[in-house]
């Protein structure tokens, strides 16, 4: 008889949490589903790294701030010892913030905000969208390790990256799942020099938005900032969509192009969305549109692409090999919308390439 496939097995869960609640609120959501087992608990790091050496679990859910051993110290070790997805679980405050994307970038895919997700009127969706990223992260553990690279590291080979595919005059970025770490890779190696305007959609909190646009601005060549409404559109700046607006960009009488952020159309599942950053993009540039869908749960992104590719745009997509979930991206390449998937390496090398020879710089 042949063994389960990765898609079929149960995926099993480690909880670390110092308070007693938050365990109970974790186990009970994650345990409801037939295709998660809660193996064990633990109330902080030492705990849990015995829990790991013993039984191996597949995902890990971790406390950011934690007696005995925290949160930061725990996901060191178990990156070096015995890499494996992990979800932060994270107090929306500033210092959180700051420590969950540290996190992010020690290796950790994804973060549980804890007040959106425990006292929340939209406790039911919340948790569906919980037990889908431990399902698909589970199953993502046994294709490749979960591994950060350092900023020191080489590149990874890119692959054949095409020549410009189009006179591009902006780019837009969407990405969800695994999307900070992915974000920092594909933007440090860009110049300062590049001559086009870059904005970002993240699914992020207020708070945690704000901390990755700083992390990226200390961390890449490029400015990057928190978009404010009527904030202009430059070359050479990334702007990211702030957590529960949705960003778009409009031109006003004088050409100027600026940001506009509302909290409309509601009736999205992701604020800020994908798919209205990608729509008002086609409508300001037009066939001068280019996108970039980056990794990520479910399909945000695909209208957007559509609407890029109608006005004669063209849409990136990460490759399946390199993203954390496949799955903004693969709907995009689905649809037969992506001109070029590649990996980060690949993606950043179009944009160094291609974008900055469009616009008469060369590295």
């Amino acid at each position: 008889m042949l063994p389960p496939s990765p898609r079929d097995r149960t995926v099993r869960v480690l909880v670390v949490d110092d308070s007693a609640f938050m365990r109970k609120a974790l186990e009970k959501m994650l345990s409801a589903d037939a295709r998660i087992e809660v193996i064990a608990t633990a109330r902080n790091g030492a705990e849990a790294l015995e829990v790991i050496r013993s039984q191996d679990p597949d995902v890990v859910t971790l406390d950011v701030e934690m007696p005995v051993m925290d949160g930061l110290t725990t996901l060191r070790t178990i990156m070096a010892e015995t890499p494996r997805p992990v979800l932060m679980v994270s107090s929306l405050t500033t210092r959180d913030a700051d420590v969950t994307l540290e996190a992010l970038a020690l290796g950790a895919v994804d973060f549980i905000p804890k007040q959106c997700s425990f006292v929340s009127l939209a406790i039911t969706r919340i948790e569906n969208e919980l037990c889908e990223k431990v399902c698909r992260l589970g199953r993502r553990r046994h294709l490749r390790p979960m591994r950060p690279r350092p900023a020191s590291a080489p590149p990874a080979p890119p692959g054949p990256v095409p020549g410009p595919l189009g006179n591009h005059q902006a780019v837009v970025i969407g990405s969800s799942t695994g999307g900070p770490s992915a974000l920092e890779q594909l933007l440090r190696p860009v110049p300062r020099s590049i001559g086009l305007p870059i904005l970002i959609v993240q699914h992020m909190p207020l708070l945690f938005t704000r901390s990755l646009a700083e992390r990226l601005n200390r961390t890449c060549t490029v400015t990057v900032r928190l978009a404010e409404a009527g904030m202009s559109v430059e070359p050479g700046v990334a702007l990211v969509a702030p957590g529960e607006d949705h960003l778009t960009v409009r031109r006003d009488r004088t050409g100027r192009v600026y940001c506009h952020l509302s909290k409309e159309p509601s009736d999205k599942p992701h604020c800020p969305s994908v798919d209205v950053l990608f729509r008002s993009a086609a409508d300001v540039w037009g066939r001068a549109a280019l996108g970039l869908v980056l990794t990520g749960m479910g399909h945000d992104g695909l209208e957007g692409a559509q609407a890029i590719v109608e006005r004669g745009g063209i849409v990136l997509g990460q490759d399946e090999a390199s993203c954390v979930v496949y799955g903004m991206p693969k709907a995009v390449a689905d649809a037969g919308l992506v001109r070029y998937a590649g990996n980060l390496d690949g993606l950043s090398s179009y944009l160094r390439l291609n974008c900055l020879q469009s616009k008469g710089v060369f590295v």
